[in-house]
Formats: C-alpha cells, sequence, structure tokens
C-alpha cells in the first residue's frame, strides 16, 4: 500500500524541475499549515554530514529522555526511514495515512515528490507531542521544502562543497548561497568550518540577515585526547568518548552537534547525556561495518567488509583519511557510482589508498554508470588493478578468492548502492 502511494505521487512531478516553495506552500495551506504547529526546530543544510550530524543530536537529545521528531533523506532500504516521530521509525500504518491526505489535499496538481512527502512529515510531527523536530534539507537550502518553518529555533551549516551542480550552480559560491538561505533574521546559526569562499558567502549572508554565527575554529573547537576527544567553546568544555560512528571527519560531525546542542535555548542536557548519545549513535552506510548477510559470511579468515554511501569529492577526501588509519592492512574496494555525480572527483584522494577496486553497475538504477566506465575512472585516478565485476557479490567473492593477501574491502561510491547492500546483508 504505501510503495503503491509512493508510486502514485512520483507521477505528480512537474515536467521542468524548477526549485520553489510555491507548489509545497500551496499544499501547506490546504493542510492547514502545520509546520506552523512543530516543537522548536532545528533546521541543517549543507554538502556533507546533514545525516549523521541529525544521528549525533538524537541520540544526545534522547539520551537527555527528550523526545525528537526527525526528517532526513535520502532512505537507504525503506522509506520510511526518512521520518522519526519521537524516535520512532514512523510505522506504515501512519505513514499511508499522511500520505493519503496530502494526496487528497493536492487534488493532482504538479508537485515534486520530495515536496509532497516533506509536507506529509510536517503533518505527522504536529499530530504527536515532541521537545524538539531535526530538520535535515533536501538537496538544497533557501528554495528546499524543508524550508517553509518560518522561524526554526536554530539553524546549522554542515561543511558545503561541489555536489548536485546541475541545481544549485557550478561554483562553491552559488551552493553556499543557495544553502545558506536556510539563515533566519535574529536566529543563531552554527557553522562548520568552510572553503574560504563559503565562508565568504556565510558571512555576508549573516550580516545581511542579522544571523548570530557560531563558528567551528572561533567560537567552538574539537579535538581528539587519549580515547576520546574534547569540545570546547568559550563557555564550557567537554571531554567525551570517541563516537560510535567512525573516522575523523565524524568528529567534526559530533562537534557541530554539540555546539548545536549548547545554543539551543530552553533545553539542559547534562553531560551524562552526552556521553551516552556518543556511545549509542548510529546512522547506517557510514563506515558501517557488515558482519551479517551472505557477503560477510562468505568472508575468508582476517577479512573485513564495510560500507559507506559517501558520493562527492569531499567523501572521497574523509574516506582517504581513514584509509590512512587503516595503514596495517590492505585496503580494497567495491565501487559504484550515479551518472550526475563526479567519479574522478570522488575516486582521487581515495585511489593512492588502494590495492584493488572492482567496479559494478549500481542495480536497478537507470542512472548508474556502468561497471567498465566506473572501472575506467577507476584507472585514470591510478588504480590499475581495477576491473568490472557482475555484481557485489561476484566482486568480493574476486577479492577474496586467494590472488590478495586479507584486507579491508570498502563498498563506496553511492547511497544508492549503499542501500542496495543494506536490503540484503544490513
Amino acid at each position: 500500500m504505501v510503495d503503491a502511494i509512493l508510486a502514485r505521487l512520483l507521477g505528480l512531478h512537474p515536467k521542468v524541475i524548477d526549485l520553489s516553495l510555491d507548489r509545497v506552500r500551496r499544499l501547506l495551506a490546504a493542510l492547514g499549515n502545520p509546520e506552523e504547529g512543530l516543537p522548536p526546530v532545528i533546521h541543517i543544510a549543507g554538502t556533507n554530514g546533514k545525516g549523521s550530524v541529525v544521528a549525533f543530536l538524537r541520540a544526545i537529545l534522547e539520551a537527555a529522555g527528550l523526545r525528537a521528531h526527525a526528517y532526513t533523506s535520502p532512505h537507504l532500504v525503506r522509506f520510511n526511514e526518512r521520518i522519526r516521530i519521537a524516535g520512532e521509525i514512523i510505522s506504515d500504518e501512519r505513514l499511508l495515512a499522511v500520505l493519503e491526505e496530502c494526496e487528497r489535499a493536492n487534488a493532482g496538481q504538479p508537485i515534486t515528490f520530495f515536496e509532497i512527502t516533506t509536507a506529509a512529515a510536517f503533518l505527522a510531527f504536529a499530530r504527536t507531542t515532541a521537545d524538539v523536530v531535526i530538520l535535515e534539507t533536501g538537496l538544497g537550502g533557501s528554495l528546499d521544502a524543508t524550508n517553509v518553518v518560518r522561524k526554526p529555533a536554530l539553524t546549522a551549516l554542515t561543511p558545503i562543497s561541489l555536489d548536485h551542480q546541475q541545481y544549485l550552480g557550478g561554483h562553491i559560491e552559488a551552493i553556499a548561497g543557495e544553502k545558506a538561505g536556510i539563515m533566519k533574521r535574529g536566529v543563531a546559526c552554527v557553522v562548520a568550518d568552510q572553503e574560504r569562499k563559503a565562508n565568504k558567502i556565510i558571512e555576508a549572508r549573516s550580516l545581511e540577515y542579522g544571523v548570530p554565527l557560531w563558528k567551528e575554529g572561533a567560537d567552538f573547537f574539537v579535538r581528539s585526547s587519549g580515547d576520546g576527544f574534547v569540545y570546547q567553546s568559550k563557555g564550557v568544555t567537554w571531554t567525551l568518548p570517541t563516537p560510535a560512528l567512525l573516522g575523523q571527519h565524524q568528529l567534526r560531525n559530533a562537534g557541530l552537534a554539540l555546539a548545536c546542542i549548547e545554543r539551543l535555548d530552553g533545553f539542559a542536557v547534562p553531560p551524562s547525556a552526552l556521553a551516552l548519545g556518543m556511545r549509542t549513535v548510529q546512522w547506517p552506510a557510514r563506515l558501517q561495518r557488515l558482519q551479517r548477510g551472505p557477503l560477510a559470511a562468505a568472508l575468508p579468515a582476517g577479512w573485513e567488509l564495510w560500507l559507506d554511501g559517501g558520493h562527492n569529492p569531499a567523501a572521497g577526501k574523509a574516506l582517504a583519511a581513514q584509509g590512512r588509519a587503516w595503514r596495517e592492512a590492505p585496503l580494497y574496494a567495491v565501487f559504484g557510482m550515479l551518472n550526475s555525480k563526479d567519479p574522478q572527483g570522488f575516486l582521487k584522494p581515495l585511489a593512492p589508498r588502494l590495492a584493488a577496486l572492482r567496479a559494478v553497475t549500481i542495480p536497478g538504477e537507470a542512472n548508474s554508470l556502468t561497471a567498465a566506465d566506473a572501472a575506467a575512472a577507476a584507472r585514470a585516478q591510478g588504480v590499475y588493478d581495477c576491473a568490472p565485476a557482475d555484481d557485489v557479490a561476484a566482486a568480493v567473492a574476486d577479492l577474496v578468492s586467494g590472488r590478495y593477501p586479507p584486507g579491508r574491502i570498502l563498498i563506496c561510491g553511492s547511497l544508492y548502492l549503499a542501500g542496495t547492500v543494506l536490503a540484503e546483508n544490513g
């Protein structure tokens, strides 16, 4: 039933994509403007790390005994993952009810899939009591369907880099300008350390709209320390355990979430909840080790299997940094990517860390690079031991067949590929 209505909603998509708030505002008005009845909203935009920051915020707030709604995209396996009601993934029954209500209110008019499903999320959130809503933008900012919330409690910008250039512009200034559009007059914005060009745009927007900025590297800092890390600002110093999400980049995401907690007025979160949140945070397909399912079961002794959905040059840099930390064993890759992405940019930093790569076509994705094209992209970046494979299982089987010493296999390049792997091995 849910799949059927989601398919119908896809059919309402406008013939020409234009980023606009007009359609979603029309629908929300027909629904009684549920977005105006939400608990305090933390609104998050950026290129990399948005979902991880949402996961950290959820883990911390829930550890403090607070009820948090959360909206993220895309999903990995089931659409329901995008909407969490007071900590729980929305049930099929509740999802079907709000989707059908939105479909009726929309009355067959053109609207994007993301717009109508965002309206459904607002409807679900407004009908269940919670303390906070954590709202992640889709691909933009100022014209993103989530940007209809007039007065969030707080906004946040994760690191901004090149991605979705066909919609947001071909240079970093245009993308930063779009993402910074979630800022609201007088509402504080927590900002990750940014490239210089992006930072100039954010600062100019903050001055134009009277937005107090709380910036990484100026107002708050994060550093590794022994078995954990330290978050420090002008007001607090928190010494916390290493996050359950792996990677140096996740320390920065944790720091951004902690800065949001510090700047979120009206909420008392004890240090014990901060520490528990670090230990319990979960976010699938972000340097996730796969230890069950047929792929993991087929691994010989001494091999590990990892999964990451990062798909742009900044994600490639983050994976390369983790590759350097994994120096004690060879690193192999199973790589697939959509043809709208930049395989060369993703692979360039990662390629020197790889002992071998097998390329795959993403199952069921018409816009996937072919396995042959993905392999060619890797070869162009200096991965000379690379070849196409029929699928992920065949790629893994080839790597562990005895030709190579045991090591880590990283399945990477696409959230769509990651979702397919998790559906069968998660």
